[in-house]
């Protein structure tokens, strides 16, 4: 299968909106607007667009050429200005095919170069353990757990913070 990570364009809107509509939410932000539509994708892919290598790489991801998930990683600010944070989804039928691992390596790869950042931070509710191995396997390292860090559907979970440090030139 060939995982390809692209800039989204306003023409994504429809698919945007299809996607989000269609994941599994047990452990996205409560952030993501739910119903999720056209209009949602237009805000945030027009954000996408003004911040992009400026403050974020925002990428649309493709398996064998169909847009199946969105990944990015957004720089902080302030005193955290050199880290940035990593976030993503999959639709649910694409999981477990190695799409996400690939994903997470190519985006990390892009953002420490045209970021000024020297880390990324990946925040993961401790029960999601594919997103915890796909980290894992990119090189991010487990760096500390916030107990009871996180409220979602009711639910109280563990918040695991995982680090992946920008390589020596």
């Amino acid at each position: 299968m060939k995982v390809e990570l692209r800039k989204w364009t306003m023409d994504d809107c429809a698919r945007m909106a299809e996607i989000c509509t269609l994941l599994d939410r047990s452990y996205l932000s409560d952030q993501l607007p739910d119903p999720y539509t056209e209009d949602s994708a237009a805000w945030w892919i027009n954000m996408a667009l003004e911040k992009e290598g400026k403050e974020g790489v925002f990428r649309a991801i493709l398996a064998d050429g169909t847009v199946v998930g969105n990944i990015s990683v957004e720089r902080k600010q302030d005193v955290y200005r050199q880290d940035a944070e990593i976030g993503y989804f999959l639709l649910t039928e694409r999981w477990s095919k190695g799409i996400m691992t690939e994903a997470v390596r190519k985006i990390c790869q892009e953002a420490f170069e045209q970021l000024d950042i020297i880390r990324i931070t990946g925040l993961v509710y401790a029960p999601n353990i594919a997103s915890r191995r796909v980290l894992e396997k990119n090189g991010f390292e487990l760096e500390g757990v916030l107990k009871n860090g996180v409220l979602k559907n009711g639910a109280v979970y563990d918040l695991c913070i995982y680090g992946k440090q920008k390589e020596p030139a």
